[in-house]
């Protein structure tokens, strides 16, 4: 499980970069670009971490920005107000905090 979520967080970092650009792009939203390229970074991060065989520290690095993404989108979903990207956010931050929640407890 640790290698699915090694890259399940890179996958997670790109797309939630790209996210962030094509809110800029769209709706000229700094504020997008900002939070996608930070959230990146650190999802960047906590896959470069468990390749390095800090898995703790990466696991919960993914974790925090699993809940931090999870929370901003999520209850748009839930409110039925969301947009077609913020449901595909909803589902990979739900689907990184499951991946990490088993990998934490399987480790």
């Amino acid at each position: 499980m640790i290698d699915v979520a090694k890259v399940f967080y890179l996958i997670f970092g790109f797309l939630t970069l790209l996210g962030g650009v094509i809110g800029f792009v769209k709706a000229k939203s700094r504020a997008s670009l900002i939070a996608g390229g930070l959230c990146s970074l650190a999802l960047f991060g906590a896959g470069a971490l468990m390749f390095t065989n800090h898995i703790n520290y990466g696991l919960i690095l993914g974790l925090l920005v699993s809940v931090a993404l999870a929370g901003q989108f999520v209850p748009k979903v839930l409110m039925g107000r969301a947009p077609i990207h913020s449901l595909l956010m909803a589902l990979l931050s739900s689907a990184s905090l499951i991946i990490t929640l088993i990998t934490l407890t399987k480790k």
